[in-house]
């Protein structure tokens, strides 16, 4: 197949119109070494769109494009991209078999080591930061000395001992590699799966991983800074990216980490009393680098992401760390004094919110504590707990909590807050201060991956409205492009419905959510959907309220299902969702939107026939960190505090109704619950491929109406649809594709536009 001159090898027999659009425009941004934004429906083939197009540019040419990083959110989503893959390679493999000089496809996931551990104690824990820590206590390097000197001393990793002797010098064979692959090739050699693929990376030439690993500072500098500018970094499912880069920079401190802080500190002084009794050597040999600069000083350090903080910048790690700290004991007395103020910090009897300038003002005033040292916090505490040979980090993370916190506060002066609140949300009434560090500014995170890479691709089915990014995440993209989805059959059905059979108008908006009358007639919305439409229902609400009387007339027609705020225990509503949905009865699952449901779940064909979308789900307004951020987007990037609540309130309304519908061959019923819907500001920021179904005549609906709207529909979508039904509208052949191309080309001319 040729994509504006690019020859593509696409594995399946057909092509969607919007793929081949979608290939298009990315070809042009990679063409233009610029990043771009580009939203595509749901269910249309997406990433093996974009698989596709970038490795035949990677295998066309190979000096301009030499890698690709693929990152999504959660693992099955990252596993559904390596099958993809694995089956695109597969195809291009066959098709290229006789070509000389073809270049071989290296494809690998990375992940934690909670996913890729394969030690049989160390993977039996659940927690990852368990295992993360049970893993460095066996393959530090001076457990590992230890070890050699004196074997029954101390225990050693076997997995980690294959790998660094013959794993390092071993690169692994061309191919496509999932978790489940790499743990087999790794561990069938006795090597350890998850540094195997560490190091790997480096040498494959396409990479699938979480987005913390470019995005989250503490982890991008020790797993990503070797991959080349050259590369072309795909986010998929981007829709809430900025809110990955302002968590991947923010921090929490309670009182808990403050109490437990100050033991780790105890237990330091401790160590280095007991260190300068037995071996002066080892802190003498440490402060001389501390002299020379951080960058020496980290340089032999565990590749391990507990002692790793790549937040400071490079001019800096090149400087020699301030004399007060240089000193072991010198440096925990200076984290004594600071854990000490933020002690008195979290002594409060009402909000407090500053600047981080004001707050560094007061800690000089308070504790004569300079920004300057704490700049260099958490990378004299990563060398310090190296050359003290701590085992278990697990154990410390709460105060390299504290140190991260004081380089963040003394790094960056603009684009943060600091608020001190007495009373934790859940738990109004009883004193449990919380200090937040809040980054208002989510390009400062993704800054670093737009500055580093050539081209950056963030893609969703819900980017709408596409102006905002930009300016969020301030950059400035070569292409943004919304794609239609073309049918050969209408199998969604948008509807809004702003009022009840009563003519009551429904909302959820604050003012009337407790009104009888709205929640009498959203009730009797979803008892009459769940009678007329077979298979799953899946209802989003904003809160995690149900009204006990709809709930026991459901029950009449289908199994209910609930999903809570306790993971198992959605984990196993789910489970039994799906069983009810396979066993033909069907059955209702009540969610909440922004909840985990909402974001990483698919209910295709039978499992969600019908989702209902009840009122706008906006973010909760009161909560100060959220204030903050649009007071700063306001001030900075001028984006008005009401345009940014709809957008990020109709970019997850969007989110929650595109799960009911996965593919052409899918149908199913999106519903509004909400009058303000019908409103032009809301109705508009939805994807375009929503937004050209939902005619004006389903625009301001009674639950009647919704009703029989939606019984007519259900029965066409019931009558007998083929692939070749679709054939030459919605799915093409590579000569029809051909066709249609030169007829755009053709209406495209200026001159063949002239001459008519």
């Amino acid at each position: 197949m040729d994509v504006d001159g690019l020859e593509v090898h696409f594995p399946y027999d057909y092509i969607y119109p919007e793929q081949y659009a979608y290939m298009s425009e990315l070809k042009r941004a990679i063409d233009a070494k610029g990043h771009c934004l580009l939203e595509m429906p749901s269910g249309t083939g997406k990433t093996i769109s974009l698989l596709s197009l970038i490795l035949a540019y990677m295998r066309n040419r190979p000096g301009e494009v030499t890698k690709l990083i693929y990152c999504s959110r959660t693992v099955p989503e990252i596993e559904k991209a390596v099958e993809e893959l694995k089956r695109l390679v597969a195809y291009v493999l066959k098709e290229t078999s006789g070509e000389k000089d073809l270049r071989p496809v290296l494809g690998l996931v990375l992940s934690s080591r909670k996913n890729l551990c394969v030690h049989p104690e160390v993977s039996k824990e659940r927690e990852g930061r368990l295992v993360d820590g049970r893993c460095h206590s066996l393959t530090a390097s001076h457990v590992r000395e230890r070890h050699r000197i004196n074997p029954s001393s101390v225990p050693i990793c076997t997995y980690y001992e294959g790998f660094d002797a013959q794993g390092r010098d071993s690169i692994m064979p061309p191919g496509v590699y999932a978790l489940d692959d790499i743990k087999k090739y790794a561990a069938d050699r006795g090597w350890c799966p998850y540094f195997l693929a560490r190091y790997t990376i480096t040498h494959a030439n396409i990479v699938v991983y979480s987005y913390h690993y470019l995005l989250d500072p503490k982890i991008a500098d020790v797993v990503s800074k070797e991959l080349s500018k050259s590369s072309v970094v795909v986010f998929d499912e981007a829709h809430n990216i900025d809110n990955v880069c302002t968590d991947s920079m923010s921090v929490k401190i309670n009182r808990r980490i403050i109490e437990r802080s100050t033991a780790n500190l105890q237990l330091l002084e401790k160590t280095v009393s007991e260190m300068k009794e037995a071996d002066v050597r080892n802190l003498r040999e440490e402060y001389e680098r501390m002299v020379q600069g951080l960058r020496d000083a980290s340089a032999a350090r565990d590749t391990d992401v507990f002692l790793s903080n790549p937040i400071l910048p490079d001019q800096i790690l090149e400087e020699a760390v301030p004399g007060n700290i240089r000193m072991a004991e010198h440096f925990l007395g200076f984290l004594k004094r600071f854990v000490e103020y933020l002690k008195t910090r979290l002594r409060v009897q009402h909000v407090v919110q500053e600047s981080p300038a004001s707050f560094l003002r007061d800690c000089q005033q308070k504790v004569c504590i300079e920004r300057k040292p704490l700049r260099f916090c958490a990378e004299r505490l990563s060398s310090l707990l190296k050359t003290l040979e701590i085992a278990d980090l697990t154990d410390f993370s709460p105060i390299i909590l504290i140190t991260h916190l004081a380089t963040l506060v003394s790094t960056y002066t603009k684009g943060f807050t600091i608020i001190v609140e007495p009373f934790d949300d859940k738990t109004p009434s009883v004193s449990n201060p919380i200090l937040y560090f809040s980054c208002l500014d989510s390009s400062i995170a993704i800054k670093p991956v737009f500055n580093r890479f050539q081209t950056v691709v963030i893609t969703s089915g819900t980017l709408s409205p596409l102006d905002m990014y930009p300016k969020i995440l301030d950059f400035h993209p070569v292409i943004m492009s919304s794609f239609t989805m073309t049918l050969a059959r209408q199998c969604l059905l948008p509807m809004i419905v702003a009022k009840g059979n009563d003519q009551v108008a429904i909302s959820s908006k604050f003012e009337t959510r407790e009104d009888v009358a709205v929640v009498r007639n959203y009730g009797q919305l979803l008892v009459e959907i769940a009678t007329i439409v077979p298979d799953g229902v899946v209802c989003f609400f904003t809160s995690y309220l149900y009204d006990q009387g709809v709930i026991d007339s459901l029950q009449k027609n289908k199994l209910l299902f609930i999903e809570t705020q306790d993971a198992a225990e959605t984990s196993l509503a789910l489970l039994n969702y799906i069983k009810a949905c396979e066993s033909g009865r069907g059955a209702v699952l009540l969610s909440v939107a922004r909840g985990k449901v909402s974001e990483g779940v698919d209910f295709d064909h039978h499992l969600g026939r019908a989702v209902l979308m009840f009122g706008i789900p906006y973010v909760y307004t009161q909560s100060r960190i959220l204030k903050a951020r649009l007071e700063y987007l306001r001030d900075q990037f001028q984006i008005r505090e009401g345009d940014f609540l709809t957008f990020d309130a109709m970019r997850h309304a969007a989110q929650c109704v595109g799960r009911v519908l996965r593919g052409k061959t899918d149908y199913g019923i999106m519903i509004f619950a909400d009058k303000r819907f019908s409103r032009a500001d809301k109705r508009t920021k939805l994807p375009k491929w929503i937004q050209e179904h939902l005619k004006d005549s389903l625009c301001n609906l009674s639950t009647e109406e919704c009703v029989q709207i939606a019984k007519r529909w259900l029965r066409q979508m019931a009558q007998p649809f083929t692939r070749d039904d679709q054939l030459g509208i919605s799915l093409l052949t590579p000569e029809q594709l051909i066709e249609r191309a030169a007829k755009e080309m053709k209406e495209n001319d200026p001159l063949a536009i002239l001459a008519n």
